[in-house]
């Protein structure tokens, strides 16, 4: 007769496992012996090693039970079942390794290719990587709420990122990164601003109608605001002239 050391050291196993799967009722607990031991005999091995082989193979313990009962056919069919979710779970794992792979793509993980695209697009015209950034942040919350909405808009993007004119002020807001709200440039630049914005709307038939949430582009009008010091000021620049929000300007 062994001790239940001996007998989790026979079957390969712990003697605090030997005790969960007394818990758990998997393995018959035996009445004990005049020292008040618990004694066991071979049985009690070959069966611990049948619930270890079984939970190793990672049927859970919930069935092992079952398993341990069932005939020929019955056991058959339910280490098949236990061996499509192992499979599934295997599938699972490897989305999880490809995902967590994917975490080195940086913006390709959050952003779709053509925002990507745009990005890129921005640092090769040499646009500073603050700003590149402060835009790589506000796409992917546009990504995120308004996924139907990005390839239609980046459209237009890619489109202004061509036009020389909002090039360069884009390119001077990138410049004026650092710069406080007391900057000597910033009227000029509203002016610039101003000019543009009036210049396109002369060329169009009429204001788009934006595509996104008004509570979205609150928030991204918030996060520029957040991004740049001098942003405060330039949209009371631009509120003398006329002209209201950053992400949806319009003329008030």
């Amino acid at each position: 007769m062994l001790t239940i050391s001996q007998l989790a050291s026979y079957a390969g196993v712990t003697v605090r496992a030997v005790r969960h799967y007394h818990a758990k009722e998997l393995l018959p607990e035996p009445e004990r012996d005049s020292s008040g031991y618990r004694r066991y005999d071979a049985v009690a091995v070959v069966e611990l090693i049948r619930i270890r082989t079984l939970a190793e193979a990672g049927v859970p313990l919930s069935r092992v039970r079952e398993l341990l009962a069932a005939g020929e056919e019955e056991f058959a069919a339910a280490v098949e079942e236990v061996d499509r979710r192992l499979r599934a779970e295997i599938r699972d794992r490897q989305r999880h390794r490809t995902r967590i792979a994917q975490l080195t793509a940086g913006e390709s993980l959050v952003l779709p290719p053509v925002a990507v695209a745009y990005l890129e697009r921005m640092r090769e015209l040499g646009f500073p990587e603050h700003l590149v950034e402060i835009e790589r942040d506000s796409w992917i919350l546009i990504a995120a709420q308004a996924p139907e909405q990005v390839p239609a808009m980046m459209a237009v993007k890619h489109a202004q990122l061509e036009h020389p004119t909002l090039r360069r002020l884009y390119l001077d807001l990138g410049e004026l990164a650092d710069c406080t709200a007391d900057d000597p440039r910033l009227p000029e630049l509203a002016d610039r601003v101003e000019a543009f914005l009036e210049g396109a709307a002369a060329a169009s038939a009429g204001a788009e109608e934006q595509p996104i949430s008004a509570d979205l582009v609150a928030l991204l009008d918030a996060a520029f605001v957040q991004s740049f010091p001098w942003a405060p000021r330039l949209l009371r620049l631009l509120e003398q002239r006329g002209y209201t929000g950053w992400t949806d300007i319009r003329r008030t």
